[in-house]
């Protein structure tokens, strides 16, 4: 009688928790690999004050993530983008019709004290140490990534700041064995020694603990007052369909995040947008991970932002 009362405890248990499960509302987030760590603090904080919502959240580079909205039509609420013309060119205006730019960020190179050459590298001979034969450095793919191409106007910049022509050539053929779909997936060739450096975000290195080299204003694509500057590099990548391609210029570093149109929970996607972009809760996070907010920021398309997420923008 004992084993059966048992058994009957935890069936209902069991069903219990089914049904709770049931009841949890699901969020879908498509994200920057450069935002897998801030994003995931932030929703396991939002989840305690709501412990109804599940949140799902997949990292790809920005690239790749718009795609799996406008060409495998994945569902999704909302997309997170290390560049906020990755929502203009190919998600803008099927999928969505305006965004919100939320924080920056800089590139630099990063490595780790086992890396070749770790205690010689600095501002003036970077990519004299990339160019060696017994240095291997890794770069997130253009076409997938904003930090590829981020990477590739970087070499431009650092050819003309320089003053060494054919630099960006030279750095950018060696090495192509290591280029990764997303600037995080060269993460783990790093640790392992596999590689020696990676072009990749400031933001990533800190929270991974790693060192890594400040590259000049002139370089970095940090300042926006440098935009001038900047715009004078592009790139061939590609564009919305296959055959497609457009050209990226150079621009200082800005993430934009929206939701998609047929989102299946827009109203929650409403309400975690408001607690990330809160000054006092998500962006406080974003901070502390070495993402400085610049809320509130202008967007050329407020008067397409949901009435409750207006106070985080302002007209152009």
């Amino acid at each position: 009688m004992k084993f059966i009362n048992l058994y009957l405890l935890t069936i209902v248990a069991f069903l219990m928790f089914s049904c709770n499960q049931q009841k949890k509302e699901k969020l879908i987030i498509f994200h920057a690999g450069s935002l897998s760590v801030p994003l995931k603090q932030i929703a396991e904080e939002f989840m305690k004050e709501n412990p109804d919502v599940e949140i799902e959240m997949e990292a790809a580079g920005s690239r790749n993530s718009a795609r799996k909205i406008s060409d495998l039509k994945k569902p999704c609420d909302i997309m997170a983008s290390a560049d906020y013309k990755v929502i203009e060119d190919i998600l803008m205006p099927n999928y969505t019709n305006w965004y919100i730019n939320f924080v920056s960020n800089e590139m630099t190179i990063t490595y780790t004290k086992k890396s070749r050459y770790s205690g010689e590298i600095n501002e003036n001979n970077w990519f004299e140490i990339l160019q060696k034969e017994d240095v291997a450095y890794g770069r997130s793919d253009p076409n997938a990534d904003p930090c590829g191409y981020r990477t590739e106007l970087c070499m431009q910049l650092a050819e003309k700041y320089y003053n060494k022509p054919g630099l960006a050539k030279a750095v950018l053929d060696k090495d192509s064995r290591f280029i990764r779909p997303k600037e995080t997936d060269l993460l783990g060739l790093l640790e392992s020694n596999s590689i020696d450096y990676i072009f990749i975000y400031r933001s990533v290195a800190e929270q991974h603990n790693l060192e890594y080299l400040i590259l000049p204003d002139s370089i970095n694509l940090k300042l926006p007052e440098l935009n001038d500057y900047y715009s004078k590099t592009s790139t061939q990548i590609s564009g919305k369909t296959p055959n497609e391609t457009v050209i990226q210029k150079g621009e200082a570093m800005v993430y934009g995040l929206t939701i998609i149109n047929n989102a299946p929970n827009k109203a929650l996607a409403i309400k975690f947008l408001e607690y990330l972009l809160d000054q006092n809760k998500g962006m406080k996070i974003m901070e502390r991970n070495g993402q400085p907010s610049i809320i509130p920021s202008e967007s050329p398309f407020y008067e397409n932002i949901p009435n409750e997420l207006k106070k985080f923008s302002k007209k152009k």
